[in-house]
């Protein structure tokens, strides 16, 4: 697409309206070079991105990222083999934390279907380990004592000079306070002093530093404390020493993964350009419209979007329709609609909403030109026509059935009749060329052109000749009429003047009055339009208020029914115990087969109705379980006081974590989570439902790992039913080490149950005492 179109309908002045909403500079480096495209496949692409992130913000209305910087230059000097210096490994940090926050968001997402936004949000690749070892130096800039331990040591003897230094200087002050002008320490070139009075200065021997203005008071270190003053300047040397190595050696582990986190970065900076292009979305009530590879556009109340109260106006411009000629006097909006159907299709091109309503279709052009304004140019010496008809020139040589050209006042600057003939030839040229064409212009005769012509329409703008003023309504099919004599007359002009006027004129006033007729037939029409919008709006209101209380209907009926289950099955519960009891008892006094007892109970079990879950249930969940640890998640060892990122967790439940340059291993107990900085709204843990299946034969082994005690028991009871029912004479049970309670439950069982013969630990090749080999009578 050309500079100069983009130019002269002001696009830059569209984007800044989006700057607003940016975050990040990845966002705002991408906002400045975003242009129009002519691939239907990303555009398309860039309006899918957009539709996910309404639904996305349908469920997350608070969605938002952290501020980056951009990290380019950085990683640039990374591959160079050149050092970061804090500032920089400070940005690299907070595009890893952006990065986790997203990547845990994205994780956590749930009721919401995306068709682009994933592979953005899977694109992200998390480095555990480097976060740990970046906390070694914390938001501040302040590289941490754990960063290494002889940084540690180095600092912590500093300390002690300074405290040896302090305490010295301290005695000093009660012993000779006489001769000092003040008791507080001074500091001079950096080193701790004593304001001494002139008159004894030779008492107090040491370094002078500084005499004041008066000469009363000289500065003096003293002899004790020169040598401790020397000693910590040359610990603060080694500590800018192991500083600049620290830099160094962090600065090696981000390089080789410095592309990776360059991605994170474009990755972190296109969502929030997407969520910038939302949020001006709703603010400025944008939509997304639809791409008409045939150049099918229609437009439904679509405004500029540079104008503080832009007046919406419905342009339908067919497949079959070639130009659309905008007739009628100055100041009543010709030029708008010229930009707006301009600009619009510019924001469509480059993947932005557009200021119209839902339903919109736009056309797909590789080009677009105009001629918009005063061209005149005084440096060639060239006439307002002659520069409009240099530009006309090279738009014609240029332009092809993939383009949209906008003239404004289309051959004028010159004689009347010519500059009509002269317009109707060009038009007549485009339209052979099936060139989609908005021209503006005052001939009359450009109406008659439009009328005859096939593939030509004529359009103006509305005029109320009540006010004198215009509505800046756009009348598609209407041609405009000239309204100078009515005007006149109702400024006062002479009625005498205004009908030899007319009289004077060759316009046919017949033709007038049909054009009166269809303005007041489109008024009427655009008010019944009103009036049906004002009723659909109120329908959609209704619609969504019934569904409110439908949704909220079901809640109750789902919750009461709920409350009936549960009670039946107390009650079903509570029977099962009387009838195994009642089993029990009968077969001890009498002969009845394990079979039968098995089926009798079965069909007292199939009397217990469903229950419905409801912490599965995603419309009736609220509560949710505490965030577990996983890896990457930022960490505070409790014992140290430190922050660090776990990197792995052991078999034996502990976890590996980074802090600083320091790897360690924790128990659970022994750190704490960090919380995010910036609360967002509390996100939902998506509910996986397992479904059982089971197979056509019998099961001969029972797998009980993992499950809770009371689930694990009564699987197990309707195993071993089960297996007794299908004649098995042997079972496995794998119930795992753990804790010993599955295993002990396990144990209890087989030992109440008449029909096992015997049982014990499976052969140590065949999982030991994690599994029960049972025989059955």
């Amino acid at each position: 697409m050309n500079q100069k179109i983009m130019e002269t309908l002001e696009f830059h002045k569209v984007k800044a309206l989006l700057e607003p909403f940016i975050v990040t500079e990845q966002g705002a480096f991408e906002l400045r070079e975003l242009a129009p495209m002519t691939d239907a496949a990303r555009i398309q692409q860039a309006f899918d991105e957009m539709a996910d992130m309404a639904q996305l913000f349908v469920e997350h209305p608070h969605f938002s990222m952290g501020a980056i910087v951009d990290i380019a230059p950085a990683m640039k000097r990374l591959d160079l083999e050149a050092d970061l210096n804090i500032p920089e490994i400070l940005a690299v940090k907070k595009v890893l934390e952006v990065s986790k926050e997203l990547a845990d968001f994205y994780q956590q997402l749930e009721n919401v279907y995306l068709s682009q936004l994933p592979s953005l949000f899977e694109k992200i690749e998390l480095f555990p380990h480097i976060q740990g070892s970046l906390q070694a130096i914390n938001n501040a800039g302040f590289v941490e004592d754990f960063a290494s331990e002889k940084l540690a040591k180095i600092r912590r003897n500093i300390r002690e000079s300074e405290d040896q230094i302090r305490q010295i200087l301290q005695d000093m002050l009660k012993t000779k306070s006489d001769m000092l002008t003040d008791t507080v320490l001074a500091s001079r070139n950096g080193r701790n002093v004593l304001p001494v009075k002139n008159t004894y200065r030779n008492r107090i021997s040491g370094v002078v530093h500084d005499i004041s203005a008066s000469g009363s008071t000289v500065y003096i270190e003293p002899r004790a404390v020169v040598s401790l003053n020397e000693e910590m300047t040359h610990a603060k040397a080694e500590e800018r020493h192991e500083i600049s190595r620290i830099l160094q050696e962090l600065s090696a582990i981000l390089r080789p993964n410095s592309h990776i986190i360059r991605n994170n970065a474009w990755v972190i900076g296109h969502l929030d350009l997407i969520r910038a292009k939302h949020v001006f979305a709703r603010t400025y009530q944008a939509s997304i419209p639809s791409l008409s590879l045939s150049k099918d556009i229609a437009l439904l109340n679509v405004r500029h979007p540079l104008l503080v109260h832009p007046v919406p106006n419905d342009l339908y411009f067919k497949e079959g329709l070639t130009a659309i000629v905008i007739t009628g006097p100055n100041t009543g909006g010709k030029t708008i609609m010229l930009k707006t159907l301009g600009l619009t299709h510019l924001m469509a091109q480059s993947g932005l909403p557009i200021l119209a309503d839902k339903g919109s279709r736009v056309g797909l052009f590789h080009e677009m030109f105009a001629d918009i304004g005063d061209e005149q140019s005084i440096e060639q010496s060239l006439s307002t026509f002659s520069s409009h008809m240099t530009h006309t020139v090279d738009i014609l040589a240029r332009a092809d059935q993939d383009s949209l050209i906008l003239f404004d006042e289309l051959g004028a600057g010159t004689d009347p009749q010519e500059g009509a003939s002269l317009a109707m030839a060009i038009l007549e040229d485009l339209r052979l060329r099936g060139i989609k064409t908005m021209a503006t212009t005052h001939y009359p005769e450009l109406k008659a052109y439009g009328i005859e012509t096939i593939g030509v329409e004529n359009a103006s703008m509305e005029f109320d000749s009540q006010s004198l003023r215009p509505t800046y309504r756009f009348m598609q099919g209407v041609p405009g009429r000239s309204n100078a004599f009515e005007i006149a007359k109702r400024l006062g002009l002479s009625t005498a003047i205004i009908r030899d006027a007319e009289n004077m004129t060759s316009t046919d006033s017949d033709v007038n009055h049909i054009i009166e007729k269809l303005e007041a037939q489109t008024v009427e029409s655009r008010k019944r339009l009103d009036t049906i919008r004002e009723v659909e709006q109120e329908n959609l209101k209704m619609n969504r208020a019934l569904k409110k209380l439908y949704h909220e209907f079901s809640r109750e009926k789902e919750t009461e029914l709920n409350k009936a289950r549960l009670e039946a099955q107390e009650i079903v519960t509570m029977a099962l115990a009387e009838s195994d009891e009642i089993l029990k008892n009968l077969h001890s006094q009498a002969s009845l087969k394990p079979h039968q007892i098995i089926e009798a109970k079965s069909k007292l079990k199939t009397l217990a109705p469903e229950v419905v879950d409801l912490s599965k249930n995603k419309v009736l969940k609220k509560a949710k379980k505490e965030k577990a640890a996983r890896v990457g998640d930022d960490i505070l060892v409790t014992s140290y006081g430190q922050r660090g990122t776990l990197t792995k967790q052991l078999k034996d439940g502990r976890w590996e974590a980074q802090v600083g340059l320091i790897k360690m291993t924790l128990k659970s107990d022994e750190f704490t989570l960090v919380k995010a900085e910036k609360e967002e709204k509390p996100k939902q843990k998506q509910v996986h439902v397992v479904k059982r299946t089971t197979g056509k034969g019998p099961k001969a082994r029972l797998d009980l790992r993992g499950k809770r005690y009371e689930e694990a028991m009564q699987e197990l009871d309707e195993f071993i039913d089960q297996a007794l029912l299908n004649n098995l004479s042997q079972v496995d049970i794998i119930h795992g080490i753990g804790t010993g309670v599955i295993r002990e439950g396990v144990t209890k069982y087989l030992r109440r149950n008449k029909q096992v013969k015997e049982f014990g630990y499976a052969p140590q090749n065949a999982g030991g005492s994690g599994a029960t080999i049972v025989t059955f009578k």
